[in-house]
């Protein structure tokens, strides 16, 4: 019983470390954008919309994260907006679709 909230515990905290590390990055991303993030940029959800400034979208806009089938097609043309914002090519967008590769997306936008 005990190795069992141990491992949950430890899962816990490398979840919470993996959203520390990913909000960095899109905080550097905006930087990049020459935007101030300000605290939205921790905040679960929330931190949608300064990418969506970022990329020159309304951020009302977001909202079709939550339709089934257009928010695949709204994940792309985000994310693409954002990569051409801060002078990348849109098609690394390209990376989102392929399993285990679309966790380096973001740290490659932030990091070059």
């Amino acid at each position: 019983m005990e190795a069992e909230q141990g491992m949950g515990f430890f899962g816990f905290v490398i979840a919470v470390g993996f959203f520390i590390f990913m909000s960095y990055c899109l905080k550097l991303i905006c930087e990049k954008a020459k935007l101030d993030p300000g605290v939205l940029i921790w905040i679960p959800f929330v931190q949608m919309i300064p990418m969506a400034t970022v990329a020159g979208i309304n951020p009302l806009l977001l909202l079709l994260y939550f339709v089934p089938f257009v928010n695949l097609v709204f994940l792309l043309y985000h994310w693409a907006k954002v990569c051409t914002a801060i002078g990348k090519s849109p098609w690394l967008v390209v990376m989102i679709l392929i399993p285990l590769v679309n966790i380096a997306f973001l740290p490659l936008l932030a990091f070059t």
